[in-house]
């Protein structure tokens, strides 16, 4: 699908690779994943001492609790578990890990034990597995709020129980780990929407089994081994023209800067001219903090730009829908942000005219705006981002990013992609302009549109979490800073790919 990518599998794609290796894992898939929990365990508690608590519960993530108090216990380790079920009703292969566990001479507590005097060493969720699909009640909702209440660090096994595995979202009470050992393959509720504030540190063990041998990856993650290898040298003959002509269409009464901020993004990544169309009259004739962009009509800047990007402060006039409408019959590649899409949405004239346009099209909708591409709102959209996403590729045959928590790349051919770079400082004004231009410079510098989408994504966020490290933001971060960042970004990744000058 894409080298130098980890691969996501929803539940059935993890349950379709169980029941493909099966007997075929000696020692069994739970054992191994009982001994990479207990391998976790101690690096998690090798500066404290004291108790390990794992609370088990009624499936084969219990099962895997067991083995690895089992694990623990061999290794000299003291170990509480509590578990408060009937185990005549465990799958079969649970059902010999908790007999294997009272054979070494383990116990279970059916009531929530108190803490130790000094505390917890390591409190472990291994009550519930990826395959929850409703909310948690009853006892084990007490459990867990009892877990989250403990002093010490908190190990999901797989996956936190409470959340679920395909989508990211919190089913009723949910378990927030400090780390989380997810086995076989990432999930896409780990990386995308509540996932990333859950799971904490997530640590992928594939259980000495390769998962794509015996299952096509499903998704994947984009990780900078993806990004560097689409990296590009310049020849030292060459000029401005070599790196194509970004129209950036946008820039309403008061919302001047969306356009310009889009425009210093494209024009910092490389493009060899940007020119700017401001929808205002009354707009400003130079950029006085950006000389090199060319102001101009956004008629001009429509016909003579290699690509377009509108949407930046667009506004949703009768002119800028007119504005679109000319974008959408071109046979340039086209980037629609912002008020763009919500003119698409709202016509179905247009939504027409993109589903048939031969050049690429690409679409960077926040939750709100892919809501109302779908004719649906925000809440249905997050319930299920990856659908989402894949739902409006193939509606509009367009390339797509649903940006927020974990952004989601999807292609109309049904492959698709999570991006884990970024952070909450981005969630501010301005960020999603300099993502536009980002995308439209690549494209314009000669990037296959698939490509082009996925690498400004990872560049994006990786540009915001490098002034991050360097003490800028991330509360407080701004749209221009991270656009001035992604230069330096992407030029190291140049240079890391051994293509520099």
């Amino acid at each position: 699908m894409f080298p130098q990518a980890q691969p996501i599998y929803p539940v059935s794609g993890i349950r379709t690779i169980e029941a493909r290796v099966g007997a075929q894992a000696q020692p069994t898939l739970m054992e191994r994943a009982g001994r990479a929990s207990a391998e976790e365990a101690v690096r998690l508690t090798q500066d404290r001492a004291g108790q390990v608590l794992i609370a088990c519960g009624p499936g084969n993530n219990g099962g895997d609790g067991f083995v690895m108090a089992r694990r623990l216990l061999q290794a000299g380790r003291p170990v509480t578990v509590a578990f408060a079920d009937d185990p005549a009703k465990l799958p079969p292969d649970a059902a010999a890990a908790l007999a294997a566990w009272r054979a070494a001479g383990g116990e279970t507590v059916s009531d929530f034990p108190a803490a130790p005097a000094n505390g917890w060493a390591l409190v472990v969720d291994a009550l519930f597995g990826i395959g929850l699909r409703r909310p948690v009640s009853g006892r084990y909702a007490t459990w867990i709020d009892a877990l989250n209440a403990q002093p010490a660090p908190r190990l999901a096994i797989d996956i936190p129980s409470g959340l679920d595995a395909d989508t990211g979202r919190v089913l009723g009470t949910v378990f927030h780990a400090t780390a989380t050992l997810t086995f076989l393959a990432l999930k896409p509720g780990l990386l995308t929407l509540d996932g990333p504030d859950i799971a904490g540190v997530v640590h992928l063990h594939r259980l000495d089994i390769d998962p794509a041998a015996w299952l096509a990856p499903m998704g994947m993650q984009i990780q900078p081994g993806l990004v560097r290898q689409l990296m590009k040298s310049r020849l030292q003959n060459t000029h401005k023209g070599c790196y194509g002509d970004v129209g950036i269409v946008g820039g309403a009464r008061g919302m001047t800067g969306a356009a310009l901020l889009a425009g210093r993004a494209a024009l910092k990544l490389g493009t060899g001219r940007v020119l700017i169309g401001l929808v205002d009259d009354a707009g400003p004739a130079v950029d006085f903090n950006q000389a090199e962009l060319m102001l101009q009509r956004p008629e001009d800047v429509l016909e003579q730009a290699n690509v377009l990007a509108l949407g930046p402060g667009l506004g949703r006039s009768t002119a800028a829908a007119a504005l679109v409408e000319q974008a959408a019959r071109s046979n340039k590649p086209i980037i629609l942000d912002a008020d763009a899409l919500n003119l698409v949405a709202a016509s179905e004239v247009l939504k027409s005219l993109i589903a048939a346009r031969e050049a690429p099209t690409l679409m960077t909708p926040h939750p709100g705006e892919a809501g109302r591409l779908l004719g649906t709102d925000t809440a249905n959209v997050q319930a299920d981002r990856v659908a989402s996403t894949l739902k409006i590729a193939g509606s509009y045959q367009a390339l797509v990013v649903l940006k927020g928590s974990g952004s989601v790349v999807t292609y109309p051919d049904g492959r698709w992609l999570i991006n884990s770079t970024g952070h909450p400082g981005m969630a501010s004004a301005g960020m999603g302009d300099v993502l536009t231009g980002l995308i439209a410079s690549l494209v314009a510098q000669g990037w296959p549109a698939e490509s082009a989408l996925l690498a400004a994504v990872h560049l994006h966020g990786a540009a915001a979490d490098r002034l991050a490290r360097e003490g800028i933001g991330p509360i407080g971060l701004t749209a221009s800073e991270v656009a001035e960042a992604s230069r330096g970004v992407f030029n190291g990744w140049i240079v890391q790919a051994g293509k520099g000058r």
